[in-house]
């Protein structure tokens, strides 16, 4: 079967082996982030919709669990914010009745989490990461650049009332770019932000894969540790990239169809694509070989190595 809104399992650097599922069509999203690395935003909305109907998304589900092992997660992120779509919560429903010791987590950019559907959907997950890289107007609107309705205090003041009713566990992201949003002032917005949301869990990110804009730059170790130092809260990790250890557990026969769907949504070096898949370096070699020579992936250099990404829509 070929899947258009499942994706992976990918080896993820927080959730080990991680399923993900895409609500909404490439790339709808309520932010136009500079870091994204699903390129640029086509559709800036803040309208709550079936971008991505039900019914597809658990037939390829069912497929997937049916034919395959069990993921450690299954995980709610992809081409952009998974809370615009109103099945959320009815595909985490699903998940919970076909599998019910599968953990849920959804990846948020926390725009929508006061909205009532969105917070109930929300409620049902056992992890929740969303993000919060900016509270200072400027910093928000030049990391971020939201669409014209969305407020960053109010971003972060949604995430903490969320925070306080949430059973699960909530480890939020801030990522880091030199210039944009590190200034001293800058942080101590943040800091007041995060202390009051008091995650389980902070983690500080950068730039890992191409972005948006080609001339932003990752932030150094030390410039993470600088503002690990100024955030100053007590259960904060800098995230690494993913380790040598994890071996995906992904058995899917069309290795072509499976890399074209990986590096669409997330750009992948070919090291990415051998946890994946988990198949012999020579077959990898040669699918990117050609997909190179059908002009259907393109390949980028970055500090960590070539990302591999897609030049156009899947078919």
């Amino acid at each position: 079967m070929r899947y258009r809104h499942i994706f992976g399992p990918i080896p993820s650097r927080r959730l080990g082996i991680s399923l993900g599922i895409d609500l909404v069509t490439h790339k709808t999203c309520s932010m136009d982030c500079v870091y994204c690395e699903c390129g640029k935003t086509t559709e800036l909305t803040l309208e709550p919709k079936e971008y991505v109907s039900y019914e597809d998304v658990v037939k390829e589900l069912d497929d997937y669990l049916e034919h395959h092992p069990d993921p450690d997660y299954i995980t709610f992120s992809g081409s952009g914010e998974p809370t615009l779509n109103t099945c959320l919560g009815h595909v985490i429903d699903h998940i919970r009745s076909r599998r019910p010791h599968i953990k849920v987590a959804v990846l948020t950019n926390s725009t929508l989490i006061l909205n009532p559907s969105v917070w109930q959907a929300l409620l049902k997950a056992d992890l929740v990461l969303p993000s919060l890289d900016a509270v200072s107007k400027k910093a928000f609107a030049k990391i971020n650049r939201p669409h014209k309705g969305i407020d960053a205090q109010e971003v972060a003041k949604g995430i903490e009332a969320f925070a306080k009713a949430f059973k699960g566990k909530i480890w939020l992201e801030v990522l880091i770019l030199p210039g944009l949003n590190d200034r001293v002032s800058d942080l101590a917005e943040l800091k007041d932000a995060i202390h009051r949301i008091h995650p389980d869990r902070l983690q500080i990110n950068t730039l890992d894969r191409p972005g948006t804009l080609t001339h932003i730059k990752p932030a150094s170790r030390s410039d993470l540790e600088r503002v690990a130092e100024i955030l100053d809260f007590p259960d904060t990790e800098i995230i690494a990239r993913v380790g040598m250890d994890i071996q995906a557990r992904a058995k899917r026969d069309d290795i072509r169809a499976v890399i074209i769907d990986a590096i669409h949504r997330r750009p992948c070096t070919k090291e990415d694509l051998l946890k994946i898949l988990g198949v012999e370096r020579e077959e990898i070699d040669a699918c990117i070989n050609l997909l190179l020579q059908e002009k259907l992936i393109v390949g980028k250099i970055e500090e960590r190595g070539i990302f591999f990404q897609t030049v156009k829509e899947p078919t």
